[in-house]
């Protein structure tokens, strides 16, 4: 198994786009990125943390690859625009790939440079890729958040 890590704004709506497709194995929302240890989603919602929302990915790389990973990631989300997705403002919901070795951040840089060459979307992608950091679960009512509620989407 193998795990990457992705931030595309609120995480409860990354998780139901990434947790059902095949070769996924499990996945963890949580908080990634910051300058303090063990946030809470308070912390994380001012903004002050320096956290961003994202969600752990484990998978098999026999049945998805990590390009099809970036393929729907990029696709998901917006990712031209710095600090927000839909109606969610703020450094917590930027968009950004926290690779976990260096195979992942090639293909992730460029997935990147291909699209922005290719000028698919109207404005330059910002997404940060970056080196993996400390991750930290989010609490548990986050977890697989509208599954449990039954909707199908953030927004």
């Amino acid at each position: 198994m193998t795990s990457i890590t992705l931030a595309a704004g609120c995480f409860w709506g990354v998780e139901a786009h990434f947790q059902n497709l095949a070769g996924i194995e499990s996945t963890r929302v949580g908080y990634i990125g910051g300058k303090t240890s063990n946030p809470d989603y308070k912390q994380v919602c001012t903004g002050t943390s320096g956290h961003a929302e994202a969600i752990e990915l484990h998978f098999n790389p026999e049945i998805i690859s990590v390009e099809a990973l970036l393929l729907n990631f990029w696709q998901m989300h917006d990712p031209t625009t710095l600090n927000q997705q839909g109606p969610d403002i703020g450094t917590q919901y930027r968009s950004a790939v926290f690779y976990h070795n260096e195979q992942q951040q090639q293909l992730a840089e460029a997935t990147k440079q291909h699209l922005n060459n290719r000028q698919v979307f109207r404005s330059p992608i910002v997404t940060e890729i970056t080196a993996v950091s400390t991750f930290y679960p989010a609490e548990e009512y986050h977890q697989c958040y509208l599954e449990k509620k039954g909707l199908g989407s953030c927004h």
